[in-house]
């Protein structure tokens, strides 16, 4: 008898019964439940380094990132989510309604640094993998299902939206995603709930969840009558046009200084012929969405109709950055093509056609190897780079130049300067004060100019005004005001 044996044999104790040891806490950590929060797990830490280390280069894109932290700003104080960039005293709400970017405000009153949104959206988007992940290996195992969710979080939607500082449809990421996981599952309940926060995140995605509402219908049409499930998809189209309706006719126009919905004239010209996009990039632009991503038998799943909003008001648009496949606007795409593809995989197994089959078995492999391959051109490859963790003396240099800015001071800048200044200044646009004389100018001196130039620049902006030069470092100048 070994030693085992005896022990649980020893006098007094009872073998009947005893119950087995369970796992192990590292054969639990490898349990294929845990395979979606692992990867998500991972895709965060991918994110956040990314986004984090372009705002401490002052590598910011645009105006996007201060114009929400203004609001965001205004969330936390518990005041109106007031963005001066867009115009001095712009209620955000009036240009689009984004009510969803209050959940941030707790965050920011605790953090008040840009980075905080940086970091919430990296999570979002993360989280957003797991719904992904999770559906995909319910139909089509272990190693596909992950399969799909690293090419999904590799996607070049993904990373384009991530490298694009801070949007509010990082919201719109886990809400579809989990509501699509819902409606292949045959969750009705469940993907009506995931849905209706959709429209707090922006105008247009009242028509999407009405596209989630029509897709449930046709799910339920191929699977047999459910009069409940019925009701919950009519309301759920019902709901989400009407939503769409009151936020683009009375609530954004409520609180918008004219009136209006401002971006009406992104679809149609004021004076002379709009440009429309041409046939090469609307073909363009749905390859790109659906052929490496998907090999297109995303096709062959219902669940693409969701795409058709977005691509719609995209492609209706004459504004050429709504077209192509830079910035964010492809980002609230991915979720709905690679449900799309989890879905087809799922039907093709069964397919009277051998190659379709075939085709279908080696799918997963090839999304997966194309989203690595396509990723050395994409954001997150300068994450293997040296350079990227390493900030340059310009940018110590100007950040010394803009720390000279006191707590409080009105600033019109331009889109450098902006991340380090919302959370402590009043900031507006450059050339957008609207009679406001700031107390100081920051600009970038790009183009050869001067400090003579850019003072002569700012009087002809503010001619009640005068100007002097308080320093130049790092490739920018600020100018205070001295009268």
């Amino acid at each position: 008898m070994d030693s085992a044996t005896a022990d649980v044999s020893a006098p007094g104790r009872s073998t009947a019964g005893a119950p087995r040891p369970g796992p192990s806490w590292p054969a639990r950590l490898r349990s294929p439940r845990l395979d979606p929060y692992w990867l998500s797990g991972v895709l965060f830490l991918l994110y956040t380094t990314l986004s984090v280390c372009r705002h401490r280069r002052m590598l910011t894109m645009s105006w996007d990132l201060g114009i929400f932290e203004q609001a965001i700003r205004g969330y936390a104080q518990l005041q109106a989510p007031i963005a001066d960039l867009k115009g001095p005293g712009t209620n955000i709400l009036g240009d689009h309604f984004s009510p969803v970017t209050a959940l941030v405000a707790p965050f920011y009153r605790a953090f008040p640094t840009p980075v905080t949104l940086l970091v919430v959206q990296a999570a979002l988007f993360a989280l957003s993998a797991i719904p992904v992940t999770r559906l995909a290996a319910r139909l089509l195992g272990r190693g596909r299902g992950l399969a799909l969710g690293a090419a999904y979080g590799l996607s070049w939607g993904v990373q384009r939206a991530v490298d694009f500082d801070f949007h509010e449809i990082a919201f719109a990421m886990p809400l579809l995603a989990f509501s699509l996981e819902a409606v292949v599952r045959g969750r009705w309940r469940a993907a009506f709930c995931w849905a209706v926060p959709l429209v707090l995140v922006k105008e247009d995605m009242g028509v999407t969840v009405a596209a989630i509402g029509v897709l449930m219908l046709v799910r339920l049409r191929r699977g047999g009558r459910d009069r409940r499930a019925v009701a919950l998809a009519a309301g759920l189209v019902a709901f989400g046009l009407a939503a769409a309706v009151l936020a683009l006719g009375v609530i954004i126009p409520g609180f918008n200084s004219g009136g209006s919905y401002d971006y009406w004239n992104k679809l149609s010209a004021d004076q002379g012929p709009a440009p429309t996009i041409p046939f090469e990039t609307a073909s363009r632009t749905l390859l790109w969405t659906l052929l490496p991503t998907t090999g297109l038998l995303a096709l062959r799943s219902p669940v693409l109709l969701v795409t058709l909003p977005t691509l719609g008001w995209r492609f209706a648009s004459h504004e050429e950055h709504y077209w192509g496949t830079d910035w964010h606007y492809s980002a609230v795409l991915m979720p709905v093509v690679f449900v799309a593809l989890a879905d087809a995989l799922a039907t093709a197994h069964d397919s009277r056609r051998p190659w379709l089959r075939r085709y279908a078995a080696q799918l997963p492999a090839a999304v997966v190897a194309a989203a690595c391959a396509l990723s050395v051109s994409l954001p997150l490859y300068s994450l293997t780079m040296p350079d990227t963790y390493r900030i340059p003396p310009g940018v110590k240099a100007a950040e010394r130049l803009l720390d000279r800015i006191p707590d409080g001071a009105t600033v019109e800048t331009d889109v450098g300067p902006i991340s380090r200044l919302v959370n402590r200044c009043r900031v507006f646009w450059i050339g957008d004060t609207r009679g406001i004389d700031p107390d100081y100018v920051a600009q970038h001196r790009g183009d050869g100019r001067t400090d003579a130039d850019l003072v002569a620049e700012a009087q002809r902006m503010h001619p009640g005004a005068e100007y002097a030069p308080v320093g130049n470092e790092g490739g920018y100048t600020v100018l205070k005001r001295i009268r």
